[in-house]
Order: C-alpha cells, then sequence, then structure tokens
C-alpha cells in the first residue's frame, strides 16, 4: 500500500467518549494515517475520551457535527462504552445510514456491529462481532448472517471481532476503502 492509493482520502473514526477499546481505536488510527488518510475522531463530546485501558485521545468533533460527505468512511470502534454512547446514538445511527447510501465504506469493531446491525445495514449480510450472547442475538435479530471470524468484509461493510483483530480490521478496511 502506498501513500498515493489513498490521497485524499478521509475517514471518520467514532469512538465511545469513555470505555472505547485503545487497540481498537489506536491500532487501525495508525494503519490508516501510515497510509496517507485524514483521520478525524468524533465520539459525543470534544472533551478529552479516556480508553478502557487508559489511553486518551481528544476528538475532533462531535457525532452530531459531523457531515458523512466530508468522508469516505467510517469507522466504530468497539470497547464496553459502546453500549452506552453508541448503540443507540441516533445521529450515528443517521450517519451510518447516510455512508451505506452514498456506497462509502461502513466499518465497526467489537460490540460496535450492533450499531450498524440496528440501522439495518446488516440485514442479509455476513457479519462478525465480539462473541457474547446480547451480541450475537443483536446481529441475528436484526437479520445479520452471524459468523465466528476475525474479520469479515461483505462488500462496503467490513466488522472485526475483538482487540486481536485490530490490525487485521484495519487492514481490511483501507483494502476497502481502494475499491470505492
Amino acid at each position: 500500500m502506498t501513500e498515493t492509493e489513498y490521497e485524499g482520502k478521509k475517514i471518520l473514526l467514532v469512538i465511545a467518549q469513555e470505555q472505547f477499546r485503545d487497540e481498537e481505536c489506536f491500532v487501525p488510527k495508525q494503519l490508516f494515517e501510515a497510509a496517507g488518510v485524514k483521520v478525524t475522531v468524533a465520539a459525543e463530546s470534544t472533551k478529552t475520551a479516556k480508553g478502557m485501558l487508559g489511553g486518551t485521545i481528544k476528538p475532533d468533533i462531535t457525532i452530531s457535527d459531523a457531515r458523512i460527505d466530508d468522508y469516505d468512511a467510517i469507522v466504530i470502534s468497539g470497547g464496553p462504552g459502546s453500549r452506552k454512547y453508541l448503540w443507540n446514538n441516533k445521529a450515528l445511527q443517521k450517519l451510518v445510514k447516510e455512508v451505506y447510501a452514498l456506497k462509502k465504506v461502513v466499518s465497526a469493531i467489537c460490540i460496535s456491529p450492533v450499531v450498524l446491525a440496528r440501522t439495518g445495514i446488516l440485514n442479509g449480510k455476513e457479519s462478525t462481532v465480539f462473541k457474547s450472547p446480547d451480541t450475537v442475538r443483536e446481529l441475528k435479530e436484526h437479520g445479520a448472517v452471524y459468523l465466528d471470524r476475525d474479520v469479515v468484509v461483505s462488500g462496503r461493510v467490513v466488522t472485526g471481532r475483538d482487540p486481536a483483530s485490530a490490525e487485521a480490521f484495519g487492514k481490511a478496511v483501507l483494502e476497502t476503502l481502494k475499491r470505492v
């Protein structure tokens, strides 16, 4: 992968305000930036967000201020904070639907594929999620075809399972981004 392949590409990286999973934010972000992609971090507020392992990051914008026309992809980081801050976030769900409708890349890792499921875009699509009874049930209830794999790419939708999948997830997002 060369920087020129991704010249001008922009990703909106969405994280929970608290308890995001550090690896699922920082590992893909580093991969994206190393490839030359501009990454904008969004959360509920622009106050410093804190990961469950102690990492911190200052979001660039709020989720509600993000305009999807400015991005080629949306990446939703996981971690336990996703359940509280992201699963039912109406502004985020609207963004996800817009990204999908505009045929851009939509991706989520860990428990955050539940956000995608709740928008309806995983209906009939293969996907993965952190393997727990409630997250797997959420995907299946919304029509997703659950696969217990590290990363699943279904067209322009990329889902990752867990922190150990963060690098493979980031690489899959980059590969998918090349095709849009």
